[in-house]
């Protein structure tokens, strides 16, 4: 009888960093301790070496034109879309290419309000834990068209409350649009319980997938929402690059997001008609590059596989957590039961601002995010203005974790009036993971 190896068997972090220039820049001045990696990844050589391939011996427009050039572009572009495409299990006619999340979440709001798909009668469905990308442009459209927006809300934990979903994924809902996994809490949304949910009462699923993608694989037949939005260069990608991912027969009846040259069909002065998709909602010249670059990011991610990430994340976020449960003055934001925190963990230095936990950190060359994430009513529901948010990625290791520790030692020793002030006992039991 065999058995299969350990995702991690072959996984060996020190070798993986070798592929990130940006972390063994020579010039800096001190180790970094990339622990921001929710914001931004870094980027592998494989995706640079990609892009710059593409601009040194294939540089040209796309779709345009005859030349041996023009057709290589084209062939780089078209093989990008269906390398992403493969990557998620999903029908390439589906697959738009935008500039990131934000992008694709307004071109999935603007292009289902322009064609009557939403009217003042009808109610849009979004949550708590959403990033600003997924509340403002359903607001723009709200302006416009008068529809309602509500939020499920959560519990005091910061997860969903269902049973409230339950009852807002009903008449007059005609859209949900959730994340499926929370930037600043790291939690994981019961997607597919509420794409059935929502299904059912005939009600569509719009996804946030920037967070999640990095950490899982993403699979769109066996997900079944009927768009899906993720930003490449939060998955080892380039900036600038990323995909909204729609149903076909759903993208076919809606309005362009953009108008202009490559996604029409004929033009008069009476009336233009569209490309067909995945075209029609790719109006100008693209960034060729970028989509190259995802696709080599892709490529990385497959070779290095998401078992062994997922594997070597989870070890992280288990010594991540178990650092900040052990100092006494931290307020760690998120579920008690600790595995269910992927990839990124919130946390506060009581009664000390995040802004200042975040500069001393850097100090140390310990790089985190601080602030309020876009995502201000969250905020507001955990009580604090903001917070400190350490995010881990393939190339992170434990010593990343030690300094974090030292880091925030440092904090408490320059603080530690302030926070000795904010930690009594009784503090500590109404306080400690909030």
């Amino acid at each position: 009888m065999t058995t299969s190896a350990h995702p991690l068997a072959h996984f060996d972090v020190q070798e993986i960093r070798k592929d990130f220039p940006i972390l063994n820049d020579g010039t800096r001045t001190r180790p970094l301790s990339y622990l921001d990696s929710a914001a931004t990844s870094q980027k592998p050589a494989v995706v640079l070496n990609a892009m710059h391939d593409y601009y040194v011996h294939a540089n040209a427009n796309v779709h345009r034109g005859v030349h041996e050039l023009g057709d290589a572009a084209t062939s780089r572009f078209e093989h990008a879309r269906h390398r992403v495409a493969r990557f998620l299990n999903a029908d390439p006619r589906g697959l738009i290419f935008v500039r990131n999340t934000t992008e694709a979440l307004n071109l999935v709001a603007t292009g289902i309000a322009r064609q009557g798909g939403l009217m003042a009668s009808d109610r849009v469905v979004l949550s708590v834990l959403e990033h600003h990308s997924n509340i403002v442009p359903w607001q723009l459209e709200r302006s416009t068209h008068g529809f309602a927006i509500a939020a499920i809300p959560l519990h005091p934990d910061g997860t969903l409350d269902m049973d409230e979903a339950r009852k807002l994924l009903a008449p007059p809902t005609k859209l949900l649009s959730i994340t499926y996994q929370s930037n600043v809490l790291g939690t994981v949304t019961p997607l597919k319980e509420l794409i059935a949910m929502a299904h059912e009462a005939g009600i569509l699923v719009a996804v946030d997938g920037a967070q999640r993608v990095p950490h899982a694989r993403v699979d769109m037949k066996d997900l079944n929402c009927d768009f899906f939005a993720m930003s490449g260069h939060k998955v080892y990608g380039p900036m600038g690059s990323g995909i909204l991912w729609g149903k076909p027969e759903l993208l076919s009846s809606m309005s362009p997001f953009l108008g202009g040259g490559s996604m029409i069909d004929t033009v008069t002065f009476e009336r233009t008609t569209w490309a067909e998709l995945p075209q029609k909602f790719e109006a100008g010249t693209p960034d060729v590059a970028a989509a190259v670059g995802l696709a080599a990011a892709c490529d990385y991610i497959d070779s290095l596989t998401y078992e062994a990430i997922e594997a070597h994340e989870k070890d992280l976020m288990q010594h991540l957590l178990h650092m900040l449960d052990s100092l006494p003055y931290i307020d760690v934001y998120g579920p008690n039961d600790r595995e269910r925190i992927v990839g990124a963990v919130s946390f506060n230095v009581r009664g000390v601002h995040a802004h200042d936990v975040g500069t001393i950190c850097d100090r140390h060359g310990v790089a985190i995010r601080v602030g309020h994430h876009c995502c201000q009513p969250l905020m507001r529901h955990l009580g604090v203005p903001a917070t400190a948010r350490a995010s881990v990625a393939a190339y992170v290791t434990h010593d990343d974790i030690d300094s974090l520790g030292e880091a925030l030692a440092d904090v408490a020793s320059i603080f530690g009036q302030v926070i000795t002030q904010h930690t009594s006992p009784a503090s500590q039991m109404e306080h400690r993971h909030a």
